[in-house]
């Protein structure tokens, strides 16, 4: 099985990041990151008028006609934005909620226990009712907790991989972030790379990183639900060991407000915990290996 783009999903990949990069800079991420959790109701409208929530709708219906392998692209950019709001309800509610697709309606969703950005929702997918807010881990994604509600979550498995998709983006871009440090970060005369510890620990994340991004865009072709549970799987476990291993080689720094590594941390904690976390993904993986040929 080939992974090699074409040249009109390489196209769709540049232009994603060079809108991300103009309209959502680290310092953009810095000043969100300082105050409370605010959607940006003018970002949310320029991402439906780009087409981003509209990605898989037909043509007929508005949409760019897409499939899954585009839409994980994407998704793994604004993972590797650390984009906030609810992109994933969005995105699901298109041609199924008025206004979703061009972002006109930002849309949350219930997910197990848990409902991402409610305050800041027009409509809701699932059933909120008395829900309380909860503290969050990441700064930049407001949670609410549902009483009463299955811990199991829904697990829909377009939900599961580009949840996965993110977490692919973050692993990437830690792993760039590290590189770049290891090469600026002087130590003993010398950047702090040349360090067999460090080398190490950034070459175990490109492992990690590229091993999930395998499992990610076969995924996406194939759509199985045990392709998408081992996506999910490898892209969970190259984010969270790939920000850590990134806080590592930046040290005290890493932990700094003014250093993004640790909201990449965090953002993936909260991930992580989507769709039953990766318990829900191993008993899916695990059902699919014993049922056998």
């Amino acid at each position: 099985m080939r992974f090699r783009l074409t040249e009109d999903q390489q196209a769709l990949r540049t232009w994603v990041r060079r809108l991300l990069e103009r309209r959502w800079d680290a310092g953009a991420l810095r000043a969100a990151a300082a105050g409370p959790a605010r959607l940006d109701r003018e970002l949310w409208r320029e991402l439906g008028a780009a087409g981003l929530f509209a990605l898989r709708l037909p043509e007929t219906e508005g949409g760019a006609g897409l499939g899954l392998p585009e839409a994980v692209l994407v998704f793994e950019e604004t993972g590797r934005a650390l984009l906030p709001g609810p992109l994933l309800a969005t995105h699901l509610a298109a041609g199924t909620v008025p206004g979703a697709a061009t972002g006109r309606t930002v849309v949350a969703g219930v997910d197990g226990p848990l409902v991402e950005w409610l305050d800041a929702a027009d409509a809701v997918l699932g059933d909120p009712t008395g829900a309380v807010p909860l503290r969050s881990a990441d700064p930049l994604t407001p949670l609410h907790r549902v009483p009463g509600a299955a811990g199991g979550g829904t697990a829909e498995p377009v939900a599961v991989l580009l949840t996965a998709a993110e977490q692919l983006g973050t692993a990437a871009r830690a792993c760039e972030m590290a590189v770049q440090h290891a090469r600026a970060r002087e130590q003993f005369g010398r950047p702090i790379g040349a360090f067999q510890a460090v080398k190490h620990l950034c070459a175990d994340m490109l492992v990690r990183a590229e091993t999930a991004r395998a499992a990610v865009y076969a995924a996406a072709v194939t759509a199985a639900p045990a392709d998408v549970a081992a996506a999910r799987l490898l892209a969970d476990e190259a984010a969270l060991r790939g920000t850590r291993d990134c806080l590592q080689v930046h040290g005290g720094m890493g932990f700094t407000w003014e250093a993004e590594v640790h909201l990449h941390l965090k953002r993936a904690w909260v991930r992580a915990r989507r769709g039953g976390g990766g318990a829900v993904a191993e008993e899916a993986l695990a059902a699919d290996l014993l049922s056998g040929p």
